[in-house]
């Protein structure tokens, strides 16, 4: 039986508004089991949003896909690499030339993307 793989969206908001909330209904709808982190309690898709500073550890995660911009992603930037995710998404504003080099010397696939759009186009794999 194959392992279910997870996207974590580290920026999560219960804000409808936000580029983080819409990713995950739209990761929902597709059928794409995600984890959704952040700053804010709440909820999408019923999932309650993980509180994004209690780092907690989590199995399984294919991809991290950033909604934190360049100087709120430097705390986390351990914390996102010990996860080991096949790749990081930098979602537009959230570009870090630094820490997608620190990555990619990781192993992880870096990719200057927009979930939303790799979703419409059906390129999220």
């Amino acid at each position: 039986m194959k392992t279910q793989k997870y996207t974590l969206i580290l920026g999560a908001s219960p804000n409808p508004k936000r580029y983080g909330n819409i990713a995950a209904l739209r990761l929902y709808i597709a059928g794409k089991p995600f984890i959704p982190v952040g700053i804010k309690s709440g909820q999408i898709a019923g999932k309650k949003i993980e509180d994004l500073n209690a780092l907690k550890k989590y199995d399984n995660i294919d991809t991290v896909t950033l909604y934190l911009s360049l100087i709120n992603q430097f705390p986390y930037e351990d914390y996102i690499l010990s996860i080991k995710p096949r790749r990081i998404i930098f979602n537009p504003g959230t570009e870090n030339p630094s820490f997608m080099s620190r990555a990619q010397k990781e192993g992880i696939e870096v990719l200057e993307a927009c979930t939303l759009v790799m979703l419409a186009s059906n390129t999220y794999d």
